[in-house]
């Protein structure tokens, strides 16, 4: 069973991540043992000629070293080449992270590494017993190598959510067919898309402190800042809408029934007639709030 799990950055941003219980870190776990015994039976096998045609106490030795180096060295030389991913971890969607939900580095995987041949499983551990025990009394099923390293592993692969439809606020509307969007990265795009899909499930201070950051990167890119009085969120989405509303105009004809097909917007988007300031949306009838935009839902 999974939480949700609070990690503090290092700009004291609160995220939501889904912490990795028993049940998902003890599958991974088999994975990764029963590839480490497939190694040792091989190493095993190799060892034995040299006791057949050598030193019996130079093939004890080396035995030992060998099963020293497989068990430590394995999850230390893929959680540090993968960012806090072994085999089992890849297989099962999980992955370690620092407490400050940073990638891990060579010292945190080897200080897990060592804690978890030595206290968590084979040393003193009780074939697991230490680790289990831990893992179960610990909010976030951490166990003796996860406190030693300050790491905690988390879920990784979570179900496909539904892609969510981003519109193009009103009010930035004309705004938007100005820019120059040919300089946008695709994989700037694909995280703003994520994250306007995931607004509702950041806490507001959150969600709030990675749109800034994401409206700076866009702002960088294309060259033009956020509009005053203007939240990230509605930057973002103009962004996004009239970026997609560009490439689906790409894909029709340029001339349909000997008439040029006009550029347009979507019905439920008007376009108004002239530009109109950003940050002064039309009078309504009732009082207006000082901020014409409302968080996405």
């Amino acid at each position: 069973m999974e939480q949700e799990s609070e990690l503090v950055t290092g700009e004291a941003v609160v995220l939501d991540v889904r912490a990795a219980k028993l049940a998902s870190r003890g599958l991974a776990m088999m994975v990764d043992v029963a590839l480490q015994l497939i190694v040792l039976f091989i190493a095993m096998l190799v060892l034995s000629q040299v006791a057949v045609f050598g030193d019996e106490a130079l093939a004890l030795t080396l035995f030992l070293v060998t099963v020293v180096l497989i068990m430590v060295g394995y999850p230390v030389i893929f959680e540090t080449l993968s960012r806090g991913r072994t085999l089992g971890k890849m297989a099962l969607g999980l992955r370690v992270v620092r407490t400050d939900g940073g990638p891990v580095r060579f010292r945190h995987a080897l200080v897990r590494g060592l804690a978890g041949f030595f206290i968590d499983f084979w040393g003193l551990g009780m074939l697991g017993v230490v680790a289990v025990v831990t893992s179960l009394l610990s909010p976030n099923g951490r166990r003796v190598g996860d406190y030693l390293a300050g790491t905690l592993v988390i879920r990784e692969r979570m179900p496909a959510a539904r892609t969510p439809y981003v519109g193009m606020p009103p009010q930035l509307a004309y705004w938007a067919s100005q820019l120059d969007l040919t300089r946008l990265p695709n994989d700037l795009a694909l995280a703003v898309r994520q994250y306007l899909g995931r607004t509702s499930e950041l806490r507001p201070e959150a969600a709030e402190a990675l749109g800034y950051g994401l409206a700076q990167q866009v702002a960088a890119a294309i060259g033009t800042p956020v509009p005053p009085g203007v939240p990230s969120w509605a930057y973002l989405s103009a962004v996004l809408a009239e970026r997609r509303r560009r490439d689906q105009a790409k894909l029709q004809p340029a001339v349909q029934y000997g008439t040029p097909v006009m550029q347009s917007y979507p019905q439920s988007y008007p376009q108004p007639a002239a530009p109109a300031p950003v940050a002064s949306p039309q009078p309504p009838s009732e009082p207006a709030p000082e901020n014409p935009f409302a968080p996405p839902g």
